[in-house]
């Protein structure tokens, strides 16, 4: 039980690094049609081209931000010492948070896109 806690925020700095590298890659290789099996892909991204191709760049910008918040925040813990419980708590919330937030702000920007 004691690993479990212990891998919460060292799972929080792999997902970071993993958020980076992938976002860093569909923001330098996006798909450059619509399809349905690789890109941010939503019912508004995929209502048109120009949506298409603004989704590819901006969920990529937002999803490497949102690695870059993992990163800090794995390292955060050991500047403010937190208990086992509340290192897994912070994991799994970040995580949670993280991922909805980032779908959130790319689907409000979606919205501005005539």
């Amino acid at each position: 039980m004691e690993k479990i806690y212990e891998l919460a925020i060292e799972m929080l700095f792999d997902i970071g690094i993993i958020f980076i590298i992938v976002g860093g890659i569909l923001f330098k290789f996006p798909p450059k049609k619509i399809n349905g099996l690789y890109g941010y892909r939503t019912a508004s991204s995929m209502e048109s081209q120009t949506k298409w191709d603004f989704a590819q760049k901006y969920s990529s910008k937002v999803m490497m931000c949102t690695g870059f918040t993992f990163l800090i925040i794995s390292f955060a813990k050991y500047i403010f010492k937190t208990g086992k419980r509340g290192d897994l708590s912070i994991g799994i919330m970040a995580l949670i948070f993280g991922c909805i937030l980032m779908i959130v702000i790319v689907e409000k920007k979606l919205k501005q896109i005539p």
